[in-house]
C-alpha cells in the first residue's frame, strides 16, 4: 500500500490548501518562521482534535510515537514550546478564514431541511463554556467565575454552523445579534428564543426581508388589530395580528406582528409565538420553533465530542485557534458524511477516525462498513504477527 494515504493525510487533502496559504500571507502567519509553519501547526492541532488530546504534551507524545509516518504529512519536528508559542502568536483569523472556506464546500453537498417550504431555515443561540478565572482572567463572567460564550447561527440544511462569534461570558446574546452581520438572505427564516427579543433588531430583520419566529415575553404591551385567517387545527388556541403599544416599542417596530398561541399535546403547556410571517400555517410556525432544539443538540454534541472545554493555552488567541480548528474538524466530518452518503451517525464517524487516524487505509473502505466492523477490520493484526 502507498505511503501517502493515511487517514490523516486524506483529511488534509480536503482542506483548500491554496486558500489556506492566501490567508497565511494576508495575516503574515509565517513571517520569521523557519520550520513550524501555520500549515504544520494546523496539522498538529487537527491531530489533537481527532485523537481527543488534552494537553500539548499529550499531542507531542502521540505524534512522536508515529514518527515513521511523518514524512507524508510534511512534519519535521514537533516541540511543546514551539506549538505553545505558535498558538499564542499566530493570528487566529487564519483558522477562522479556512473555516468559512470549508463551510462553502459543505453547503454544496448538504441535503435540504425536512420542512415543505423552500425558505432557508436558521437557528440563533449561544452556549457558555466555563473557565477558571485565575487562568483566564480575560474571560470574566461572575465575581469568582470565568466563562466564554459561543454564539452560533445554525443552518438546518445539514446542521451547519454558518456563523460563529466567541465572546466573554457576560456579553448579551442580543448585542451580538445586533452588531454581527448575520449572513441571512431575503426570505430566510430565523428562529430564536426570548433572549433575542429586541424590537429594533427584529425590525432590522423585517426590513431585510428576513422572517423570524420567537416566543413573546409575558410583559409585552400590545393591542389586537385582527384575526389571522387560518384553518382550525388541533393545538391552535389563537392566531391574531397585533401592534405594539409602548411608545419606544412602537417606534422600534411600527408594523404589524403575528401572534400564535399553541397548546402542546404532550405537556399541555401554552406557547405564544411571535413572527412577521403571515403566510405559513400556524402549525408550521409551532413546528419551526420546535426545530430550534437542533441548535441545542449541536452545542451538546460539540461539547461532548470536540476539544473545546479544555484548552491548550490560556491566551485569547490560543483559545480562539483551538475553537476554529475544532469547528473545521466538524465541517470535515459533515462533508465526509454527506459526500459519501455515510448511513451511520456522525458520532460513529468520529470514533472510527480517531481509532485509525494514522493507519494506511482508505476512508471509503472504512465508511462502507458499519462502525463495529470498521474498527475491528482497521485494527486487525498482520498474519505474520498472530500468536498461535
Amino acid at each position: 500500500m502507498g505511503h501517502n494515504n493515511t487517514i490523516l493525510n486524506q483529511l488534509l487533502q480536503l482542506i483548500p490548501r491554496h486558500d489556506f496559504e492566501n490567508l497565511v500571507s494576508r495575516y503574515d502567519g509565517d513571517r520569521y518562521v523557519k520550520e513550524f509553519t501555520c500549515w504544520r501547526q494546523f496539522i498538529t492541532l487537527l491531530y489533537g482534535q481527532v485523537r481527543g488530546k488534552d494537553s500539548l504534551r499529550d499531542i507531542v507524545t502521540g505524534l512522536r510515537s508515529q514518527r515513521s509516518k511523518w514524512y507524508h504529512l510534511g512534519l519535521e519536528s514537533v516541540a511543546r514550546s514551539t506549538l505553545a508559542d505558535a498558538n499564542n502568536n499566530r493570528d487566529s483569523r487564519i483558522f477562522e478564514g479556512i473555516f468559512y472556506r470549508l463551510l462553502d464546500r459543505c453547503q454544496a453537498v448538504t441535503p435540504k431541511h425536512r420542512f415543505r417550504f423552500k425558505n432557508p431555515l436558521y437557528s440563533l443561540d449561544s452556549s457558555i463554556i466555563e473557565l477558571c478565572l485565575s487562568l483566564y482572567p480575560w474571560a470574566k463572567f461572575r465575581k469568582t467565575k470565568g466563562a466564554l460564550k459561543i454564539h452560533c447561527l445554525l443552518e438546518h440544511r445539514g446542521c451547519l454552523p454558518s456563523f460563529l462569534v466567541v465572546t466573554d461570558g457576560k456579553c448579551h446574546d442580543v448585542k451580538v445579534a445586533r452588531d454581527a452581520d448575520l449572513p441571512l438572505m431575503p426570505d430566510s427564516i430565523l428562529v430564536m428564543d426570548r433572549a433575542y427579543i429586541d424590537f429594533k433588531f427584529l425590525y432590522s430583520l423585517d426590513s431585510r426581508g428576513v422572517y423570524f419566529v420567537t416566543r413573546s415575553k409575558c410583559n409585552m404591551n400590545y393591542r389586537f388589530t385582527g384575526l389571522q385567517e387560518t384553518p382550525s387545527v388541533k393545538g391552535l388556541v389563537a392566531d391574531t395580528r397585533i401592534r405594539l403599544n409602548g411608545y419606544y416599542q412602537s417606534l422600534d417596530y411600527p408594523d404589524e406582528l403575528r401572534m400564535v398561541i399553541w397548546r402542546d399535546d404532550e405537556t399541555g403547556g401554552l406557547f405564544t409565538f411571535l413572527t412577521n410571517n403571515f403566510s405559513l400555517a400556524a402549525s408550521s410556525i409551532a413546528a419551526i420553533y420546535k426545530a430550534r432544539w437542533q441548535i441545542e443538540l449541536f452545542f451538546k454534541w460539540i461539547k461532548q465530542n470536540l476539544k473545546i472545554k479544555s484548552f491548550l493555552g490560556t491566551s485569547v488567541n490560543a483559545v480562539m485557534i483551538q475553537i476554529w480548528v475544532a469547528m473545521c474538524y466538524y465541517l470535515l466530518l459533515t462533508y465526509i458524511k454527506y459526500q459519501t452518503k455515510y448511513t451511520f451517525g456522525i458520532t460513529d464517524l468520529t470514533r472510527i477516525l480517531s481509532e485509525v487516524l494514522m493507519e494506511r487505509l482508505s476512508i471509503l473502505d472504512i465508511l462502507s462498513l458499519n462502525p463495529d466492523k470498521a474498527i475491528s477490520n482497521a485494527r486487525a493484526p498482520s498474519p505474520q504477527l498472530t500468536l498461535f
